[in-house]
């Protein structure tokens, strides 16, 4: 008797840049990808033909035609379009969305136990339709839902993705908060430190070039070696003086910026509490590193100066 093998046909209603992304990728890991359906027509065949897969004109007919259905709608329109879904026959099919913050549960309402809802997200920038599929295999796709077919879905997805990992729907607005950290924040800051540059007279240009190989060289060490041993700067080295200047110069600055008794928090002193937050962040990673550090006097400093 010959082994089951899981290999569904996939459908996708929803036609951007994370559905023709993922539509790819999937083809060109040998996966049987039906096509698309959108609101917008053109995506859908612009999709279709860009993944070597058929154009549909109405969800019903993607429905009849596939196992597996994927919601790569925005996620303002998840719970719109599982509503007409939902009222489709889905019996027997896997119902899925890509949102990073959304959970399955968003797949309420639905009573039959032959329908099975997963959410299944890859961390990664997906910037444009057409080369977003480049490297996508290489990021860590989570995926969490319905418990009967949970371990089929997550083998599938092992057999052309590098990296899976199972998490439990309670925890995925912690996962999307993580990526928020590792991603837009991080353009925050580095925002933060342009307008610093800026107040110190360089153009934004300038400002890019001397931001630019310090932030690409961070982010490598991090990469290839971790926060820890990539940390290095004023708190990793116990550097008291240095700290104490910072938050000195800032808070000056944040009083000069103030005007009035309005209570509005001003961009100063945004950029101090920014600055005493991520600061004891990287006194706990110092402590990691350095065990044999006593970083008491830059905590005080973050904490009460």
């Amino acid at each position: 008797m010959s082994e089951y093998v899981f290999s569904p046909r996939i459908g996708f209603i929803g036609a951007g840049k994370a559905g023709t992304s993922l539509g790819k990728l999937f083809v060109d890991n040998g996966q049987k990808v039906a096509g698309y359906y959108s609101r917008t027509p053109e995506s859908a065949r612009y999709a279709a033909s860009f993944t070597d897969t058929l154009y549909y004109e109405s969800i019903e007919k993607l429905i009849n035609d596939c196992d597996m259905i994927f919601l790569t709608v925005p996620d303002s329109a998840i719970r719109e379009v599982w509503s007409f879904v939902s009222e489709c026959d889905i019996s027997g099919r896997i119902i899925c969305h890509c949102s990073g913050s959304m959970a399955s549960h968003v797949f309420s309402g639905h009573n039959d136990p032959s329908v099975s809802y997963y959410s299944i997200h890859p961390m990664y920038a997906i910037s444009s339709r057409e080369t977003g599929y480049v490297g996508l295999g290489d990021a860590v796709f989570s995926i969490e839902g319905s418990e009967n077919r949970l371990d089929e879905i997550t083998n599938w997805l092992k057999s052309f993705i590098n990296n899976v990992a199972t998490i439990l729907a309670d925890n995925k607005t912690l996962y999307h908060a993580a990526a928020v950290f590792a991603s837009n924040l991080v353009t925050g800051l580095y925002f933060d430190a342009c307008k610093l540059l800026s107040e110190c007279g360089f153009s934004d240009e300038q400002a890019q070039l001397a931001l630019g190989k310090l932030f690409e060289g961070n982010c490598k060490n991090v990469l290839e070696k971790g926060p820890v041993d990539a940390l290095t700067g004023p708190v990793e080295r116990n550097d008291v003086k240095t700290i104490r200047e910072h938050i000195m110069k800032l808070k000056e600055s944040a009083q000069k910026e103030a005007v009035g008794d309005s209570g509005q928090i001003t961009s100063y002193e945004n950029l101090l509490e920014t600055y005493r937050s991520l600061s004891r962040s990287l006194v706990e990673i110092g402590s990691i590193k350095h065990p044999e550090y006593d970083y008491t006097d830059i905590l005080d400093i973050l904490n009460n100066q």
